[in-house]
């Protein structure tokens, strides 16, 4: 009963608890001043440019992304095998293939 302090759900509930208490109190120390005009408006150097409604097109990136993260998966399992183990080949070489089957299916055509 005396490392009560060491739960894992009740070290959550008081740090959660201690860090809404720091954002409540940075809140009130905030700046809470108006807004002028311009505060609001891109900066352009000066300018005086009109706003625009941009929308990138990530359709090229989504893939990529996925791609990186199947090699570094991958990656880090293949380096972190114990030396040791007698069934690491298998296991590579079924990782392997199926990271292969995995980005043959992301970048068909």
């Amino acid at each position: 009963m005396d490392k009560i302090l060491l739960l894992p759900p009740l070290v959550f509930l008081i740090l959660l608890v201690v860090g809404y208490a720091v954002s409540l109190g940075f809140t009130k120390l905030a700046f809470k001043g108006h807004v002028s005009a311009g505060k609001m408006e891109q900066y352009a150097c000066g300018e005086d440019i009109p706003a625009q409604n941009v929308r990138p097109d990530y359709s090229q990136f989504f893939p990529f992304a996925i791609f990186f993260t199947i090699m570094h998966v991958v990656a880090l399992i293949l380096t972190t095998l114990p030396r040791g183990f007698s069934s690491g080949y298998i296991l590579a070489a079924v990782l392997i293939f199926s990271a292969l089957v995995g980005l043959l299916v992301l970048f068909r055509k």
